[in-house]
């Protein structure tokens, strides 16, 4: 299967209105898309790759292989239970943890995030957009957003099989933006009951997917899906992911424009259906709702 390509580049452009229908496209059939020209300073996406990989080398590698879980790694080790992963969450906001972070690490990972939370603003005015809702919309119905970024290897592994590198899951939250390994596979996402792999990182594309609370606000239009990560014998898999998140008091529900109207005697319907037969369909949903408030 080929995995949607964004160029977000083209939507100020004269392909804006196809850019937008391959973005709805994507989100509704997918879950997930690649993003291109996405405005993230390259040079920065390398500092970080780098830096984090440095500091799994110096910091967390030894202190993973000399884990129980390394030990034990064998016929006895439950698959289903656990995840060869090593990682760490970086808080941005509300509050943050970034003095947990040592320099240059610190530094580098909050300019990153820094343009990261601009360029999740940007898709979610898109999806909302697209959804036929204000611009606005998701930014202010995830209230004051949480984001946040899980910095992860998944280490060599010499059984691959007898392990996960993270079990399937779909994400908790609202917009994902990964950078990923150029070299190392094993992510996967599933698509029409079937596992699709997704390829190292071509370039300095960010991989995308919805989280859950997404699927929600959309009533179900765009999709949350879910995904796992395989371990790998030949190379220590990166994952640098940034979570833009509903805030933790954010109530969330459906988008009352995208909800069906409800609780309505269908003769009612039918007498309204005989005067706007033909008229749009999604407009006479919306004028049969307004008329039940």
């Amino acid at each position: 299967m080929e995995i949607p390509v964004i160029n977000l580049g083209e939507m100020e452009g004269v392909r804006k209105s196809e850019t937008m229908s391959l973005l709805h496209e994507a989100c509704e059939k997918w879950g997930f898309f690649w993003l291109e020209n996405h405005g993230v300073d390259e040079s920065l996406m390398d500092k970080v790759k780098a830096l984090v990989n440095q500091h799994y080398e110096e910091s967390m590698k030894e202190s993973f292989y000399s884990s129980e879980l390394a030990k034990e790694l064998g016929p006895n080790i439950k698959a289903s239970e656990v995840d060869w992963e090593c990682s760490f969450f970086y808080r941005h906001q509300p509050d943050s943890n970034i003095n947990d972070i040592p320099e240059p690490l610190r530094e580098a990972m909050q300019e990153f995030v820094a343009q990261l939370i601009k360029l999740a603003e940007r898709l979610a005015e898109l999806l909302s957009e697209n959804l036929g809702l204000e611009k606005d919309y998701l930014k202010k119905a995830f209230s004051e957003p949480f984001v946040g970024t899980k910095v992860a290897k998944y280490p060599k592994c010499s059984d691959p099989e007898m392990v996960m590198g993270l079990r399937g899951h779909t994400d908790a939250g609202g917009i994902i933006l990964l950078l990923q390994d150029d070299q190392v596979p094993g992510l996967e996402f599933l698509k029409d009951g079937e596992w699709v792999a997704i390829p190292p990182t071509e370039g300095y594309r960010i991989f995308v997917n919805l989280g859950d609370q997404v699927e929600v606000v959309s009533n179900g239009i765009y999709k949350s899906v879910r995904h796992r990560v395989l371990a790998d014998k030949n190379g220590s898999r990166l994952s640098i992911a940034t979570f833009y998140n509903p805030g933790a008091n954010a109530v969330i529900s459906p988008a009352s424009r995208l909800v069906y109207p409800s609780c309505y005697r269908f003769e009612d319907y039918l007498n309204y259906y005989t005067t706007t037969k033909f008229s749009d369909k999604i407009a006479r949903f919306q004028n049969i709702k307004e008329m039940l408030v």
